[in-house]
């Protein structure tokens, strides 16, 4: 396989609840291949898993911020989680062999375009850059591109470069907001607590189903080869904090997988992108095979998508995805950009397996290995 490089976008925008809005937001991002669309009420937030090539990656969040700043208004806006602009922070994370470095290239310069075409000003934030998040939203500093006054509607979008990280929520059922706020300081990386955790605290409207105001933990993993969340949850457990439901915020990668995070793995949907990409190109060639395999392909896409995180369930995902790369070759729709999704997420989901069922399943993972292996690099 050549050294074509692949990217993530996990835009954030300052819309949860309006279904026809959230609908032409993800919809625009149609350049690229849309993962996953998560929106949250309380929130009042919408968080867009992307992928693909950095070209099409740019013109996706491009034509979505677009979208954004034409039906989002901020000043009409209201939700629990701080915000600065309609179409809010943008991350770019490479994936595969892709570097940090392009990553901030690709930030840069869809910053550009978003401040050449709407005008509306640009912080730069993540890998390579003076500034953080925190800084931004706490109107420490100004624009990179624009301002210093904010779009009167959109106001300003925070882009930049990133490594994977996880975003999930929990609740704490017994702890009020006092309490749950002095934790979340304890835990965060930036006051001395655990390596790799960004925490903040909201209190949720009351319920549908409850009368109590609900106190959440909004957690950011980013170093997760050092902190997966399951020591996060352990350290909650024995601070004698109630663990209560858990969320995972777009998608999580399959190594640092926590249960909450079953049917919502990075590479499953990568898997099941290519799959659908497949099914359409299948599709398109018309004859009689090609039909039928178009239908399987899009059965197995749906399937893809909803992978455990059981070791068996990652095993077998892994091996799936690995026998789909000979499919989409053997049926002549194998573009370069299907192979390295697929690549991709067939060794994630491998590098998911633990001792256990590395030694348990000896033969299955010499021959998931094989076949990586003729995938190339």
């Amino acid at each position: 396989m050549g050294h074509l490089h692949l990217f993530e976008s996990v835009p954030n925008f300052s819309e949860g609840r309006r279904a026809e809005i959230i609908a032409e937001i993800a919809g625009a991002a149609a350049h690229t291949h849309v993962l996953d669309v998560d929106a949250d009420a309380d929130h009042n937030r919408l968080v867009v898993s992307l992928a693909g090539e950095g070209p099409h990656i740019v013109d996706a969040l491009a034509a979505s911020v677009r979208v954004a700043a034409r039906r989002i208004h901020l000043r009409e806006h209201s939700g629990v989680h701080p915000r600065v602009g309609a179409a809010d922070v943008i991350p770019i994370v490479p994936l595969g062999e892709a570097s940090l470095a392009a990553a901030r290239e690709l930030a840069r310069e869809l910053g550009e375009r978003i401040w050449n075409e709407l005008r509306i000003p640009v912080f730069f934030y993540g890998h390579g850059e003076k500034h953080t998040l925190a800084d931004i939203r706490a109107g420490r500093v100004r624009p990179n591109l624009g301002g210093p006054e904010l779009h009167p509607s959109a106001g300003a979008v925070c882009v930049g470069a990133r490594r994977l990280l996880l975003a999930f929520n929990v609740l704490l059922p017994s702890l009020d907001l006092k309490a749950a706020r002095a934790l979340a300081r304890s835990l965060r990386e930036s006051a001395g607590g655990m390596r790799g955790v960004q925490a903040l605290v909201f209190e949720l409207p009351r319920g549908v189903l409850s009368s109590d105001q609900r106190v959440q933990l909004s957690l950011n993993l980013f170093r997760l080869e050092e902190t997966a969340p399951s020591l996060v949850i352990a350290e909650l457990e024995r601070r004698g904090a109630e663990v209560g439901a858990q969320q995972v915020i777009g998608l999580c990668p399959a190594f640092a997988a926590l249960p909450a995070a079953g049917g919502r793995l990075l590479e499953a949907r990568l898997a099941a992108a290519a799959a659908r990409r497949g099914a359409e190109l299948c599709a398109a060639r018309g004859d009689d095979e090609h039909t039928r395999l178009a239908g399987r392909l899009e059965r197995e896409a749906a399937e893809l998508a909803r992978i455990g995180v059981e070791q068996g369930e990652l095993l077998a995902g892994a091996e799936r995805v690995a026998a789909l790369l000979q499919v989409l070759k053997a049926a002549g729709v194998l573009q370069h950009e299907l192979e390295a999704m697929l690549d991709i997420a067939a060794r994630g989901l491998r590098s998911a397996l633990d001792g256990d069922t590395l030694s348990r399943h000896t033969a299955r993972i010499g021959a998931l290995d094989q076949r990586l292996g003729e995938a190339g690099p």
